[in-house]
């Protein structure tokens, strides 16, 4: 045997070490889970007696290695040096998690050997006992520390693992929220949800909600119906768990959408006996993900991204669908009020038919059974004082550190408490196997004994269980009892109350005779405690159904002789007379009840043994004001109380009727039990201690209204404030939104110069009514379109695209608003909520599970659908919507994706028919035949068609293999150019990548080739395929494919020898797809016909424009000529002029 050997190994999981110990495996056992501590060197001492016989035959101790780290135990056989490696003798063990590790021992006899309890199966409650041996002995705590520690990390790294509402596996479902309504039970009768509608519908009419009282009684007051309850069900495994324990645990995350359903109103609601019927407000977006985890109940909001309602199934009591509005449903769950009690209140949800409620109802019950059972095997195994393994517990503790003799002499005495033929059945089996002496004969009797325990134990009833089992079938079955068996509980509580009574006099006479014996002191009751807790408590519910009907003749004598609270037993004895209290403790509080409430005082109380001082005088000033606050609250006078000469004289001395003190003088020597004594220099004074209080001044009007004037200016600035932090916070977190939406690697990273270039195009004043030059923006976006501003940018794209195209090539969609779309449930949700996890689920934005991507994703799904009712969903959209939300808001990637399907022609594809996409394929085929022929040959040839790797690429238009900076090109592209950006972009991948193709030589490779390698291209070739898309041109090619495509469809329809029936269906299809392309064409000659027209009116305006211009030609050549003549007239009279001065003899004009 090799010496322990430690081999450290990085593990994949972070700060973790796996050790490896070089061990001897004595053998194994299994035992039952509730093995103790004092139990298991009995089982050690029989695992090593089993290893010693079975050495006859074979070795009982092999080699073996212990492997411990935090992400598993692991024991595997260690071959010797001399043995080759055999993975039939290397196979492990066992294997299992550090933390299912959960007894460890180590023998103090024999310090080499060490045991381990593992958990086998839970269910059947077993487990396994394996017993090692350490040549070093001294090694054998280091090793049990290792697993110890392990263990303590895995159990750390389970509690950090993510909540239910991450679950990958939840089931989700759109339902519309109705409202809610306060109901008085946690049961409810089969017309609970119409009767609830109805009182909707009343309430949002203006109708009184007391008309529906009927409906929100608890079932056994009011008369039931002979219909039959239609898929209703309560929980039989979990009400227990929901409603015999205190409700502490209760809570209700909501948001502003249930603000206004406040708790007060409903506690008063109740107290009077109303119902609150509550609908939601119709103008609201009332659709909710109603989400079914494996605990809990989730009601998402899919408009304010938040958790609007999140239950737990204790909280849940009831489950409903309507009878009459079966597409309604609806459940009762508890909670919890301000007062600490609870209420109860039902939730009631539309569907979009039947058959999703139905489904719903489904997966309720099966999520509350299957909590059920893993609540039942999760919970911690019990031992009661009547479990048989229990005894064998106590047993092992007491013959723990005896010798063999006296050992033998405890299990001797044990075996009589046996039944005659179990001690006979162990006496034989222990002479059959002839121990050698009395240690031997000892481990034998042990381990009959523990087998014999742990078969009763299988069969075994807890106590606790049996208790628990009867109150439910007692409650069972008080609920089903008629009317006639109220008089056998009512006898019942008397005969308690009595019982109870008796004895809670005798405690009280007790009492007073040792009370007796104390001279002018005696033990009093806290008549002020106790009333004042009374009336504090009355705001308060029980802390279970039961107590609500708490006989008035049990809270008497509870009242009056009992010191329980009202938590304790009903059944349980009153308890001793309890210790006088020292001063600190003040006087005793007495327990209350909700229905007797005592207002008289027959018995003068007394002071508590002390010395008189601060404090008893507190507490009897305290009682007199707080006596009178009680006196005027219930209009019941309290009678005076009586005092003795000697207390008169201190009440003198002591009340505040003099003010002679502060009551805050000696606050601080409270706990001291005596006051230090007046100084007699310290003068009396009225006030206080530390002089005479300065009144204060009344404020005048004006000071008055100034002070007002200040706070309204405060509480403003305070507001204008918190308005600015909300938006700075708000536009942080929009800051941090894009960031993360915007998670990805530009293929074409942008220079300044061209980011600045987009800049001015985008912040161009009016530039939605301006048409820019088409050369200019192909050169812009072939440049680069910076990350930050591609969302605008593909927004301006599409203004231009509307611009250039004012008449719409197809028909398009309703005009229905965003907002109103979101309203509205969709039929097509399974197929959304599917897609979701599916869409980018390694994109942060997306990764998480109902986080706000999914929910702003499924939004734009669900828009669509109702708006495209032809389309509806498509798997393939989720990921084109995916891209443009992660660019633009929720709204604007909405109106994109309409863009881009109707305007831009990708709709077609997402037809149910499919036809589209088959035209698509036979296009791309064509075109490899035309560009690329030995490729093409090279595919024929292995029988790989187009649709084998290129339908994803057309559904999803990259989006689902390619990287999201190569996706969002292509998306540039198509904005610009259209949907035939596509084929360019497949067949540049095809042509750059068709060396590397033509070495694959089997299918198999080649599709894996196109659909794995392809896609994870470098940038430099993405940059290259991209720059070959905006040089090709193929818009010409693809029409004339589509229409050879439909001459081969029609040829192969007239040459195929079908019957008539056949032939008779392919016509009728034809016929079909060829009226849809007279439609198409139709419309197509609509519009040429309308630009037709466009351009025939353009073409008058111009003429119209040129007559007018030819006719200001005209006029401004007349006025050219008339303005020559007149510069030729001044010519003439300017060298007249001239002329006249240079000769002197001519006469001068008069001046006049």
């Amino acid at each position: 045997m090799e010496p322990i050997t430690f081999t450290a190994r990085k593990h994949p999981f972070p700060n973790e070490v796996s050790v490896d110990f070089g061990l001897q495996l004595v053998g194994s056992l299994p035992v039952h889970s509730l093995t103790t501590m004092p139990m298991l060197p009995w089982v050690v001492a029989e695992v090593r007696r089993l290893s010693g016989q079975s050495s006859k035959k074979e070795p009982g101790t092999k080699p073996v290695c212990l492997c411990v780290s935090p992400s598993g135990l692991r024991c595997e056989p260690e071959p010797g040096k001399s043995q080759q490696w055999d993975p039939l003798i290397c196979s492990s063990i066992f294997e299992c998690k550090p933390q299912r590790v959960h007894k460890l021992i180590h023998n103090s006899h024999d310090p080499s050997y060490f045991a381990c309890l593992i958990k086998n199966d839970a269910a059947n409650q077993q487990s396994i006992c394996y017993v090692f041996k350490a040549d070093d002995q001294t090694k054998v705590p280091e090793i049990i520390s290792s697993i110890r520690q392990a263990g303590k990390i895995a159990r750390q790294e389970e509690l950090r693992c993510p909540s239910e509402f991450d679950d990958t596996f939840a089931k989700k479902f759109e339902v519309l929220f109705c409202g809610r309504v306060a109901v008085a039970h946690r049961k409810a009768p089969p017309a609970l949800i119409d009767e609830c509608i109805e009182g909707f519908s009343h309430v949002s009419g203006g109708f009184s909600s007391d008309q529906f009282r009927s409906a929100l009684q608890p079932p056994g007051d009011g008369e039931r119906g002979p219909r039959p309850m239609r898929k209703s069900f309560s929980q039989p495994g979990l009400r227990s768990l929901a409603f015999r324990k205190e409700f502490q645990d209760a809570g209700l995350r909501s948001s502003s959408f249930f603000s206004s359903f406040e708790e007060s109103d409903i506690e008063n609601h109740l107290i009077s006996g109303h119902n609150i019927v509550q609908p939601t407000d119709i103008e609201e977006n009332r659709t909710m993900l109603f989400t079914i985890g494996q605990s809990e109940v989730y009601l998402i909001s899919p408009d304010t991204k938040k958790i609007a309602l999140q239950k737990n199934f204790k909280e849940i009591s009831f489950c409903s669908q309507g009878i009459r509005h079966v597409d309604h449903f609806g459940f009762i769950c508890r909670e919890s009020s301000g007062g600490g009690g609870f209420h109860f209140v039902c939730y009631v949800f539309q569907c979009t038919n039947e058959a999703l409620v139905d489904e719903i109802m489904m997966t309720l019950k099966q999520a509350f059974t299957v909590a059920a059972v893993q609540q039942t095997a999760k919970a911690p195994a019990q031992l009661c004082e009547g479990c048989p393994l229990q005894g064998l517990h106590k047993l092992c503790e007491r013959i723990e550190g005896m010798n063999s003799s006296k050992t033998k002499l405890e299990l001797q005495k044990h075996l009589t408490t046996l039944t005659n033929q179990e001690q006979a059945t162990i006496f034989e089996e222990v002479q059959k196997l002839r121990p050698r002496n009395e240690q031997r004969e000892n481990e034998l009797i042990i381990s009959f004994l523990r087998c014999l325990y742990e078969e009763k134990q299988k069969v075994h009833i807890h106590i606790g269980e049996i208790k628990q089992t009867s109150q439910i079938a007692a409650e069972n079955i008080g609920s089903e009892l008629p009317s006639s068996a109220t008089r056998f509980r009512l006898d019942m509580l008397k005969n308690k109350a009595k019982r109870s009574l008796t004895e809670s006099l005798e405690s009280i006479l007790s009492r007073g005779n040792k009370a007796r014996g104390l001279q002018e002191h005696s033990a009093s009751l806290d008549l002020d405690s106790s009333v004042s807790s009374m009336f504090s408590n009355t705001s308060k519910e029980p802390s279970g159904c039961e107590k609500e009907a708490l006989p008035i003749s049990e809270s008497c004598f509870r009242l009056l002789g009992s010191s329980d609270d009202l938590s304790s037993d009903s059944e349980s004895q009153p308890t001793e007379e309890p210790a006088l209290l020292s001063p600190k403790q003040g006087f005793r509080r007495r327990a209350n009840t909700l229905s007797h409430v005592p207002v008289e005082c027959q018995e003068p109380p007394q002071l508590v043994r002390g010395s008189p001082g601060v404090s008893q005088r507190k507490l009897v000033r305290d009682f007199e004001s707080k006596a009178d606050h009680i006196s005027d609250a219930s209009r019941t006078p309290v009678k005076t109380r009586r005092h003795s000469w000697r207390q008169q004289i201190f009440l003198r001395v002591a009340t505040p009727q003099k003010a002679c003190e502060s009551p805050k003088r000696y606050e601080d020597y409270s706990e001291l039990g005596e006051l230090p004594p007046r100084s007699p220099l310290e003068p009396v004074c009225e006030d206080g201690p530390f002089g005479p209080v300065p009144e204060e001044k009344k404020r005048t009007s004006h000071e008055l209204r100034e002070l007002w004037q200040k706070a309204i200016l405060q509480q403003i600035l305070l507001l204008r404030m918190e308005k600015e932090n909300q938006k700075l916070q708000a536009s942080e977190n929009d800051l941090l939104n894009k960031r993360l939406k915007l998670d990805y690697e530009e293929i074409t990273p942008c220079l300044k110069e061209v980011t600045t270039v987009w800049e001015k195009i985008l912040s161009t004043p009016g530039r939605s009514k301006i048409k820019f030059d088409m050369e200019k923006m192909h050169s812009a976006v072939g440049q680069g379109v910076p990350r930050h501003h591609r969302g605008e940018i593909w927004k301006f794209l599409a203004e231009q695209y509307h611009l250039k195209h004012p008449f719409p090539c197809k028909q398009q969609p309703k005009d229905t608003p965003y907002k109103e779309l979101l309203k509205q449930l969709t039929s097509q949700q399974h197929a959304i909520l599917i897609d979701l996890g599916r869409t980018f689920p390694t994109h942060p934005y997306y990764s998480a599970q109902l986080g706000a991507g999914q929910l702003s994703l499924y939004n734009i799904l669900k828009a669509y659908s109702l708006l495209d009712q032809e389309v509806g969903y498509c798997q393939g959209l989720s990921f084109v919507a995916g891209i443009l939300l992660l660019h633009m808001g929720e709204e604007e990637a909405f109106n994109m994706l309409k863009f881009l399907m109707f305007d831009m022609g990708l709709r077609k594809q997402y037809r149910p028919d499919m036809i589209i996409l088959q035209i698509q394929m036979y296009q791309l085929s064509r075109l490899l035949h035309d560009y690329h022929r030995d490729l093409y040959n090279h595919l024929e040839e292995h029988e790989i068609g187009p649709s084998l790797y290129a339908a994803p690429w057309f559904l999803t238009v990259f989006a689902s293999q390619f990287p999201l900076g190569f996706v969002a090109r292509v998306f540039d592209m198509i904005f610009l150019q259209g949907s035939e950006v596509i084929f360019k972009v497949a067949l540049s991948l095809l042509g750059s990548h068709k060396p590397l193709i033509l070495q694959h030589e089997n299918l198999e490779t080649i599709v894996d080739f196109i659909k794995s390698t392809l896609p994870n291209l470098g940038l430099v070739q993405m940059e290259k395929t991209i720059s070959q898309v905006f040089e090709t041109d193929i818009s010409k090619q693809l029409q004339a494919y589509e229409v050879e495509y439909h001459v081969l469809q029609e040829e192969l329809i007239d040459s195929s020898p079908l019957s008539d029936n056949q032939r008779m269906d392919k016509l009728e299809k034809t016929n079909s797809s060829l009226r849809k392309q007279n439609l198409d064409l139709l419309e197509q000659l609509q519009v040429a016909n309308g630009r037709i027209q466009s351009l025939e009116a353009t073409v008058e305006k111009l003429l119209t424009s040129e007559s007018k211009l030819k006719q200001a030609t005209l006029a401004l050549e007349l006025e050219r000529s008339a303005l020559l003549q007149t510069v030729e007239q001044l010519r003439r009279q300017t060298a007249e002029l001239g002329s006249r001065e240079s000769d002197p003899t001519l006469p001068k004009p008069s001046g006049d």
